[in-house]
């Protein structure tokens, strides 16, 4: 595994450089290729911060834990990337895909009781776009009391996406051309 490690707030020492990279080798064995993963450390007052994202095939398992003790955050966020990891196995086996991304092998099934079942949609809704900027559509998110918001862009014309994000602030997400 490939591991970029940035720190906000915090130095990046040896020591925490190698548990990261000791922790993160054990999820070598899910992938079949050497994968690129971006580990990003946050210090915020007694909070110590760890996300990890890693993108395969197209998908994305990505892990934020938070906790007093920066290693304890580390060990919590690996455990959630392999159980993630092993959800994914367990969806794509039931769909019976092919194993091209993941070592199917190496991947002990979960207990009977912890695989949930597959989402169904089981609501349609359907509304006009109107354009706005993203102040406005976050307004509108905000005043719907809803954690995302689809929306026009008044300058582009694109159908954008503003959602309200876990450390307080906005994101937009903008189709790539």
């Amino acid at each position: 595994m490939l591991n970029t490690i940035t720190g906000r707030n915090i130095e990046i020492t040896d020591a925490l450089r190698d548990t990261i990279d000791k922790k993160m080798s054990r999820l070598d064995k899910y992938f079949q290729k050497e994968m690129d993963a971006t580990v990003t450390l946050n210090v915020e007052k007694l909070r110590q911060i760890v996300e990890v994202t890693i993108p395969f095939s197209g998908s994305i398992v990505r892990a934020e834990e938070t906790s007093e003790d920066m290693y304890a955050s580390i060990d919590k966020a690996i455990d959630v990337l392999e159980r993630q990891i092993r959800k994914h196995k367990e969806k794509l086996k039931n769909k019976k895909h092919t194993d091209e991304t993941i070592r199917f092998e190496n991947i002990t099934s979960l207990p009977a009781d912890d695989v949930e079942e597959e989402g169904k949609v089981v609501k349609v809704k359907k509304f006009p776009i109107k354009p706005m900027d993203e102040e406005e559509a976050i307004l509108q998110m905000e005043l719907l009391g809803h954690a995302f918001f689809v929306f026009q862009n008044g300058e582009t014309g694109d159908t954008n996406v503003v959602y309200k994000r876990k450390d307080g602030h906005y994101g937009l997400i903008e189709p790539q051309n």
